[in-house]
């Protein structure tokens, strides 16, 4: 039997995912977490064989916490699970440490794949984003801007993107204001733009936003 630990903020989603796995044979969750420290407190009190990881969480994003994640259990396989179809989520998570990337509109027989696949020391990704992901690699001279930020400047970013002020942006990441005043401020001088407005422009025509 194949213990998956479910981390995702919304229990709808986690329910969602036990009821999934409960049609299958040899898939079982061990266990779930709604946060990321939640998630690395119970990885090494609980045993598993696949983490199943929420890109977007409150506070420290899935991608920060499969760094340390990946620190204290290098072998355990994470499989990505994300609102975010784009490429540049995908490239993100796999230099992370991630072992598959699988979007959250996917149907349940690919999550029940993508989870068997990891386990037995396989990488998934599904093939429309795998195609984009080749195109990207290809277009060395046409890497967009974004892609030179950092994981919480690439996070802050797409939060002011939505609309968020500031100080809103500082709340959900439970950062102090001045902090993400400065992630701000390399932001824009990173990606050459002078205003939140811009930012904002740039981020919808880059599809960063939904």
């Amino acid at each position: 039997m194949i213990r998956v630990l479910v981390v995702d903020d919304h229990s709808v989603v986690r329910e969602g995912i036990k009821r999934i796995l409960a049609d299958t044979m040899d898939l079982c969750v061990a266990g779930e977490a709604s946060n990321g420290q939640e998630l690395l407190d119970k990885v090494s009190a609980q045993a598993c064989d696949v983490v199943l990881l929420d890109i977007s969480m409150p506070g420290r994003n899935g991608l920060e916490v499969l760094h340390h994640l990946k620190r204290m259990h290098p072998r355990m396989p994470v499989l990505m699970f994300s609102i975010h179809p784009g490429c540049q989520y995908a490239m993100r998570a796999f230099k992370a440490g991630a072992t598959g990337y699988l979007a959250k509109d996917s149907l349940p027989e690919e999550l029940v794949t993508a989870l068997r696949k990891v386990v037995r020391g396989g990488c998934y990704i599904s093939p429309a984003l795998a195609e984009d992901l080749i195109l990207e690699v290809t277009r060395e001279s046409d890497t967009p801007l974004h892609a030179h930020l950092s994981d919480r400047e690439h996070q802050v970013l797409c939060l002011l993107a939505t609309g968020k002020t500031v100080t809103e942006v500082a709340e959900e990441l439970a950062l102090s204001v001045k902090t993400v005043s400065t992630y701000r401020a390399r932001i824009l001088e990173k990606m050459h733009l002078r205003t939140t407005a811009e930012l904002v422009h740039y981020a919808i025509r880059h599809q960063l936003v939904d």
